[in-house]
C-alpha cells in the first residue's frame, strides 16, 4: 500500500476586527443577560414547588439550586470570554473552531504540513490558508 486515505483537523481562526469584536462582545453580554433571566424563572419556579410541596424542601432545594448553580457558571464563563475579547488589539488572531478536511497520504509525505493546517478569516471571508 502506498497511499491511505484520513480526516485530519483543521483549524480556523478569525483576524478580530472591530465589527468581529463587537459581535463577540454583544454575544458573550446576551448570553449572560439570558442566563439571569433564566435564574429568575427558576427562583420562581422554585418558590411554586415549595409552596405546593413544602415536604420535599431538601430535594426541591438542591434542585433547583443546581440548576441556578449552572447558570451562574455560564454568566461567569461568558464575562470572563467578554474581558478577554475587550483586552485583545484589533488585528489579532483567535480561533474560532475546527473543522476536518480529507487527506492522501503517501510515503514520503511530510506529516507535519499535511496536520499543521489553518484557515483566516476576516469578516467572513477566506483570507489565508496557511500549511
Amino acid at each position: 500500500m502506498n497511499s491511505i486515505s484520513i480526516k485530519v483537523p483543521v483549524t480556523i481562526k478569525a483576524k478580530l476586527t472591530e465589527k468581529l469584536k463587537e459581535r463577540l462582545i454583544g454575544d458573550f453580554t446576551k448570553t449572560a443577560e439570558q442566563m439571569n433571566l433564566e435564574i429568575k424563572q427558576i427562583e420562581i419556579d422554585r418558590q411554586r414547588e415549595l409552596d405546593n410541596n413544602p415536604q420535599h424542601e431538601a430535594r426541591i432545594q438542591q434542585f433547583f439550586g443546581n440548576e441556578i448553580n449552572q447558570r451562574r457558571q455560564r454568566i461567569a464563563e461568558a464575562n470572563m470570554r467578554k474581558e478577554n475579547i475587550e483586552k485583545l488589539a484589533i488585528g489579532a488572531e483567535i480561533i474560532q473552531g475546527t473543522l476536518e478536511r480529507q487527506v492522501e497520504l503517501k510515503v514520503g509525505d511530510n506529516m507535519r504540513e499535511i496536520m499543521n493546517v489553518e484557515v483566516l478569516i476576516e469578516d467572513d471571508k477566506i483570507i489565508a490558508i496557511r500549511g
